[in-house]
């Protein structure tokens, strides 16, 4: 029959090094019995036991339990114990806390100051939705849900006034069709390129540009929308107007889409390019976060069947990480939908629908921007508040389903670089 020793050394409470030691003998699964030692060289002593269970069942026969305690050993000459100075360290800690008195008022004002901060986000929320339901109910009294899809018809015209000041006709539908469409191709020309940069920067880019790369890719974000407004107005439509809307309009201008009707340059084309411009690194940036967030084991696994980078990509990373890359769709899609200024300075602002891309337009945040300072009546600024409530809902509905998605891959891991 085999015996096992364990045996650990003891302190007394100054963190000094005892002379005794503990050892415990186990055998055949129980304990049987415990020995205190105060032999300095004890090492070899349990050695010579571990490896002669008959000389062990021999002392455990004559000594089934013996207790001694003794005084702690003095120091070496010029050895200081280690413990001893942590012990010094954890009395002067423990003289400060004590010195400071009793923290329970403390802890109970930041514990409610901290629940007051995350409550005041709520609280600032239902603020906003309740000025806006406030302010827009002589429009929802008269208009009601007609507001969104119907519009008044003309009878000397048999035209539709869809937004109309002067007589009190008022119609969201024109504002809802520019909005959607100016996101709409936002979005058709943002995302490839966001997939893009995202899939080079976390799985092509050399580890020295990594960095450089995805930091001006994130800039992008930080540029004031006003200077966007100005660069498209001074740079982009003028390029539109002389190179690039003339080549739409001879190459599909058949499908009615590019019809030849405004010679400006600006319209919903203006208006989507320069949100794709905007939202890209959001997209980016989110896309990269999903993508980092895959294992590495999925790639190594991919590559071991005999994978190019490519189908790794595709097959390993991008189909893993799909739901997440939509979520960053929809969210830079909820950014573009509240867009203001950029798309107010290029979109043409008219309150009509129309079927070309190359025509004037007008969104929800724009037509707010252009006619809340000079509203004509009581009406008109009930109708641009109730406009007002109608995007915040939108907006808070789509980012919030966006983030969800994002969280369903990421599960809240920290974004890093790699």
């Amino acid at each position: 029959m085999e015996g096992t020793v364990y045996c650990h050394k003891k302190r007394n409470l100054s963190g000094r090094l005892a002379e005794h030691w503990v050892v415990i003998v186990r055998w055949n699964r129980k304990i049987v019995t415990y020995l205190l030692f105060y032999s300095r060289d004890l090492t070899a002593f349990v050695t010579l036991y571990s490896h002669s269970p008959d000389s062990l069942r021999k002392v455990i026969a004559q000594v089934p339990e013996i207790r001694i305690s003794h005084a702690p050993l003095q120091p070496e000459p010029g050895e200081k114990p280690p413990a001893l100075v942590a012990s010094v360290e954890a009395s002067e800690v423990r003289g400060y806390l004590l010195s400071r008195g009793n923290s329970a008022i403390a802890d109970e004002g930041f514990r409610w100051l901290m629940v007051f901060c995350a409550l005041s986000i709520f609280g600032i929320v239902v603020l906003i939705a309740s000025e806006l339901v406030i302010r827009s109910k002589m429009a929802w009294g008269k208009f009601g849900f007609d507001f969104f899809y119907k519009a008044f018809i003309d009878t000397y015209t048999n035209q539709p006034q869809y937004w109309d000041p002067v007589n009190g006709h008022f119609s969201a539908l024109p504002f809802l069709y520019g909005t959607l469409v100016s996101s709409f191709l936002a979005l058709l020309l943002a995302v490839p390129l966001a997939i893009g940069v995202a899939v080079f920067l976390t799985e092509m880019c050399p580890r020295a540009l990594r960095g450089p790369l995805a930091f001006i890719t994130e800039l992008l974000a930080a540029i004031p929308s006003v200077i966007y407004g100005l660069w498209a107005v001074f740079v982009l439509v003028p390029l539109l107007r002389e190179y690039i809307n003339p080549w739409l309009i001879k190459g599909l201008g058949w499908t009615g889409f590019f019809a030849d009707d405004n010679p400006t340059g600006l319209g919903f084309i203006s208006a989507g390019v320069i949100l794709a411009i905007m939202i890209l690194p959001i997209i980016s940036s989110l896309t990269r976060e999903v993508m980092l967030a895959v294992p590495n084991s999925q790639r190594e696994a991919v590559l071991a069947l005999g994978a190019t980078r490519w189908e790794m990509i595709r097959v390993g990373v991008l189909r893993n990480a799909r739901i997440g890359i939509v979520g960053a769709i929809i969210l830079g899609l909820g950014r573009a939908l509240g867009e203001t200024m950029a798309v107010t300075m290029v979109i043409g602002n008219s309150p009509e629908i129309h079927r070309s891309l190359l025509a004037n337009g007008s969104t929800m945040s724009s037509v707010i921007a252009n006619e809340f300072a000079e509203a004509s009546g009581d009406l008109h600024l009930s109708a641009l508040m109730e406009l007002g409530l109608a995007l915040f809902i939108v907006t808070i509905i789509v980012n919030a389903f966006a983030q969800l998605l994002v969280w369903a891959v990421t599960r809240g891991a920290p974004s890093q670089a790699h």
